[in-house]
C-alpha cells in the first residue's frame, strides 16, 4: 500500500514537471512567420520556394525530434517595402503571437522587420537581405544574419575578378541600402587589390530599363562592369548589356547572383562568370539528397537564400527544444551555444553581432559543353574560410562586440 502510493506520489510530480515544462511553450505552439517578397523582384529566389524550405525545415523537424509542442508556419508578401514589413511584423507578434520571423529578403524590409522585433522580443532569422548594416550599425541581441552578406560577396566575387585582370570597374547599382552598401564593399576589395573605381551609377529598384544607366557604364570605359543589384534588375541588365553590344568587349561581374538567374539566362549568356554563393546543391552527397527533396516540390533547385532557411528554422527549433520554451532570449542564448552542423553549414557558430558565420563558396559559371545534367551550372573554384570571407569582428561597427 506504502509502495503504491510512493509510485502515485512520484508520478503526479513527474506529470507536474511535464507540465511545467510544456507551459513554458507559450499557447504550447511555436509560429514561424516567413516574410518574404512572393510575387516581385526576388519571388523566384526566395518567395514560395522560401515558405517551402521553412515548411520542409518544420516536417522534418517533427519526425526526428517528435515535439510535444506544436509548430505552425504562416507567411506574407512584403512586397519588397519597409513599412509593409514592419506592420506585418508588428501585426504578427501583437495579434498572431508569432515566435520568430524569417527570411526578409530585400534589406529595407529586414531593417525595418528586425526592429520590430527587438521592440516586441521575438527572434528575427534573416536569410535573403544582404547589407552588412544588420550586423553593424543596425545589430540587435534577437537577429542572425544567416545566409550570406555584401562583405562576403565583394570578398569572393571582387577579388577573384581584379586577380583574373579585371583592373577597372564601373557599378551599376542598385538604389538602396543593399546596393549601395554592396558597390561600398566590392569598391573597397577592388581598390584593396590594385583596382581602380572609374565611377558608378544607380537606378531604381526595382527597375525595367536600364538602357541609360548601362551607355554610361559603356562611356566609361571600365573593363568591368559591376552589377550591384540582384533578382530581375540582375537578369535584366545582363540581358540589355548583351542587346547593346555591351559584352563582350566590357565583362559584366554579378555581384550578386543565384542559381536561378542562371537558370534564367542559360549558360550561353553566362559562361564564365564568376559569383560568390554560401550554397549549391550539387557539392556533395547531403547538398544533393536535400536540393531534390526541394525540387519536388518547387520543380526547381534551391538558391542559397531557400537551403539557408532551412538551416536556420531547423537550428531554431532545436534550440526551442533543448531548452524547453519559446522564450527568446533562452532560445537566442542556445542557438548561439550550439554549432550548426547541417549540409548547409559545416561547424558554423553565430557570432556576438549575430553573423552566423560559415564557409562560403567561389563559384565560375559552366560553358554549356561543359554542363552534363539539368541544372549542373557550376565550377567550385574556391572554399573562402569563414573567418575570411566575412568582415572580421575587430571592423565591427556592432554595439554588442566587446572590442
Amino acid at each position: 500500500m506504502k509502495a503504491t502510493r510512493i509510485a502515485t506520489a512520484i508520478a503526479a510530480a513527474l506529470g507536474l514537471a511535464a507540465g511545467a515544462a510544456q507551459a513554458q511553450i507559450s499557447d504550447n505552439v511555436v509560429k514561424i512567420g516567413v516574410l518574404t517578397d512572393m510575387s516581385g523582384a526576388y519571388s523566384d529566389l526566395a518567395g514560395p520556394g522560401a515558405v517551402a524550405a521553412v515548411k520542409m525545415a518544420v516536417e522534418d523537424f517533427k519526425a526526428k525530434d517528435k515535439p510535444a509542442f506544436a509548430i505552425e508556419v504562416v507567411a506574407a508578401d512584403h512586397q519588397n517595402k519597409g513599412d509593409i514589413a514592419s506592420n506585418k511584423a508588428r501585426e504578427w507578434f501583437d495579434r498572431d503571437k508569432v515566435d520568430v520571423i524569417t527570411d526578409m529578403v530585400t534589406t529595407s524590409t529586414a531593417l525595418a522587420a528586425m526592429k520590430v522585433a527587438k521592440d516586441k522580443n521575438r527572434i528575427a532569422l534573416i536569410s535573403g537581405a544582404a547589407s552588412t548594416l544588420i550586423t553593424n550599425e543596425n545589430c540587435n541581441d534577437v537577429t542572425v544574419h544567416w545566409t550570406y552578406d555584401t562583405y562576403a560577396l565583394a570578398n569572393g566575387t571582387a577579388k577573384a575578378v581584379v586577380k583574373q585582370g579585371g583592373k577597372t570597374w564601373f557599378f551599376l547599382t542598385a538604389d538602396y541600402a543593399f546596393g549601395q552598401s554592396l558597390e561600398k564593399d566590392a569598391s573597397a576589395v577592388v581598390v584593396a587589390n590594385g583596382g581602380k573605381v572609374l565611377g558608378s551609377v544607380r537606378h531604381p529598384f526595382p527597375g525595367t530599363d536600364f538602357s541609360s544607366y548601362l551607355l554610361k557604364a559603356q562611356a566609361s570605359g571600365a573593363q568591368v562592369i559591376g552589377l550591384a543589384n540582384a533578382g530581375t534588375d540582375t537578369t535584366n541588365s545582363i540581358k540589355q548589356a548583351a542587346e547593346f553590344g555591351i559584352t563582350p568587349k566590357q565583362t559584366l561581374a554579378g555581384l550578386l547572383m543565384f542559381i536561378t538567374d542562371v537558370h534564367s539566362l542559360g549558360l550561353n549568356a553566362t559562361q564564365g562568370m564568376y559569383l560568390t554563393t554560401g550554397f549549391y546543391w550539387d557539392m556533395n552527397d547531403q547538398t544533393r539528397a536535400w536540393s531534390r527533396r526541394f525540387f519536388d516540390r518547387q520543380k526547381k533547385m534551391p538558391t542559397m537564400v531557400q537551403a539557408g532557411l532551412y538551416s536556420a528554422v531547423m537550428h531554431y527549433l532545436e534550440a526551442v527544444k533543448a531548452t524547453g520554451t519559446d522564450d527568446t532570449q533562452k532560445v537566442m542564448a542556445a542557438m548561439k551555444k550550439a554549432k550548426i552542423n547541417d549540409f548547409f553549414a559545416k561547424n558554423g557558430y553565430i557570432r556576438d553581432d549575430g553573423r552566423m558565420m560559415h564557409d562560403m563558396y567561389l563559384a565560375q559559371v559552366k560553358k554549356p559543353s561543359e554542363s552534363k545534367y539539368p541544372w549542373d551550372y557550376y565550377w567550385i573554384r574556391q572554399t573562402i574560410p569563414a573567418e575570411e570571407a566575412f568582415q572580421p569582428l575587430s571592423q565591427s561597427r556592432c554595439p554588442l562586440v566587446k572590442k
